[in-house]
Order: C-alpha cells, then structure tokens, then sequence
C-alpha cells in the first residue's frame, strides 16, 4: 500500500493551475456582473478566456432550456440575449460541464454525478440567498465551485498506481476524515486556498472553508450555513455525494445563522428543483 502523502501548498497550487480554466474565467466575470453597467464586449472576452467554455455557452444557449431557437452564432450573441441573472446561470452550468472533465480518483464519485450535485447545489444557494441578506449571485458562485479542493485532491492525491487508499464509507464517516488522515488537508481548505488564489471575494472564500459543519458544531458565518442547508436540498433530492451526507442536516441553529425561515427553506426548495429541471438536461 502507498504511505499516506501530505500535500504542500506548493502542489496544490500547481495542481490547480492544470484544471480546466473555466472557474478562472468565472472569477472574472462574477466581477463584472457586480457592474451596474458592466459593458457587454467585456463580459464577452472574459467568457472566451476559456475557449471551450466559450463554445460551451454558445451551444447551450441555443437549446430550449436557456430559450433559445439556435440563432446565437457567437460569445456575443448569447450574452446580448441574456439578462445578467440568466447570463451567470448559464456560464455556471457551462463552467460545472467543462471543470468536471473526469471521475474523482479516491473519492468513487463519477463526473455526471458530480455534475449534477454542484449544479443543483449552486441554483439551491442562490434561491436561499434571495430571503437572505447575501448576494444570490454570489451564493450561486460559492455552491457551484465549492467542490473545487475535491478536484485537486484527486489530481494530487493520485499516482500511476491510483491512490494508496480510496474512500471507503464503512470506514471512514465522511471525506473529511479520510482526507485529513491521506492528506494531511480537507477539501475545504484547499478550495479555500485556490480560490484565494484566483482572487475570489473572502467571505465566499472563508463560506466554502466553513461549509461541512459537523453534528453539534455551532457556525455563526451566515455564508457558510447557507451552503450548508443548499447542501441538505441537494440531499433530499438524492445528488449528495456519499461521504458528505452526515454533513447536510437542516437545524434551527444553522437556519437562525443563515436568516432562513422553515417556510423560506421549503420555498427555496421548490425554487431551485424546479430550475434544476429545468436546466440539467443542457448539461449533456
């Protein structure tokens, strides 16, 4: 069996870079939707950053699901159609489509699979953030890339052999304790540290560090539980991945924390499966 490797912030940052660059991209136009009048040309360019993003985007936004009729030809051409709301939603589903390239070594989750919860994930946040004082755009950002320190792990982590050890449920509650014992690190902490990296707002980067919160753990960062409850919706509707699910657990503590009511939960639970319909299907 291959030793236990922890990894240093040197490989995770190395690592980081050999992603697909679509989150990058992403980082630059979640600034420039924070523009009032943000102009269009910009907005474009930073989409074509990536081109496979770019040509991701063109062809999703001609499907029926973004209202499309196959009429956009160009980067251009789809962000003119969109409003800014539906502009990021879009780019988001492109960017979860073109990030998830593969399955995650050692984690046992395929990369539809992984897809889908994140996506699922990233609408759930955005439509608890609208009954709450955060940024819906911003919380639809943080759930989208909030898996981000899983992709790296599995990239550092394995070796021409795989990994030393995968995951294994009977063993282990929940990634974290495997990843701590391997690693040296959780997932969390190395998304948190990419994403500092990649210039993302700090309280969307201390959110996803604190997101996973254990049973009786008290979290008074209103970010951070918000994930947390879009993480219980993406249970309910069976897309959590298999060693987070201990995590997921609405609470009044973590409702009261994040400013969501039991009603507003449910709505929001309704808002982003019915958008999740929706949109899942442009993934393919």
């Amino acid at each position: 069996m291959i030793a236990a490797q922890p990894i240093s912030r040197e490989r995770i940052l190395t690592v980081a870079r050999l992603l697909p660059a679509a989150p990058q991209a992403m980082a630059g136009l979640y600034e420039l939707l924070q523009e009032l009048n943000a102009d269009l040309g910009r907005i474009a360019d930073q989409i074509r950053v990536d081109p496979a993003l770019a040509a991701r985007v063109v062809r999703m936004s001609n499907s029926v699901a973004w209202g499309g009729g196959g009429s956009v030809g160009s980067v251009e051409g789809a962000v003119s159609r969109l409003g800014f709301g539906e502009l990021l939603r879009l780019v988001g589903a492109a960017t979860v489509t073109t990030m998830v390239d593969r399955n995650l070594a050692g984690y046992g989750v395929q990369a539809e699979r992984l897809r889908e919860s994140l996506l699922l994930h990233a609408l759930a946040s955005e439509s608890l953030a609208r009954f709450s004082s955060l940024d819906p755009r911003t919380a639809y950002t943080a759930g989208l890339l909030r898996a981000i320190g899983m992709m790296v792990i599995a990239r550092a982590g394995s070796t021409g052999r795989g990994f030393g050890c995968d995951f294994d449920p009977e063993r282990y509650d929940t990634y974290a304790q495997w990843e701590g014992e391997w690693f040296g690190v959780s997932s969390p902490e190395v998304a948190a540290l990419v994403l500092r990296e990649w210039r993302f707002p700090p309280d969307m980067v201390e959110a996803i560090r604190g997101h996973l919160q254990a049973d009786g753990e008290t979290v008074t960062d209103s970010f951070a539980c918000l994930l947390n409850l879009a993480g219980s919706i993406v249970a309910d509707a069976g897309l959590a991945l298999g060693g987070e699910v201990r995590h997921w657990k609405v609470t009044e503590a973590r409702l009261a924390a994040a400013g969501i009511t039991a009603e507003q939960m449910e709505a929001a639970r309704e808002q982003a499966m019915a958008e999740y319909s929706r949109t899942v299907d442009s993934l393919v």
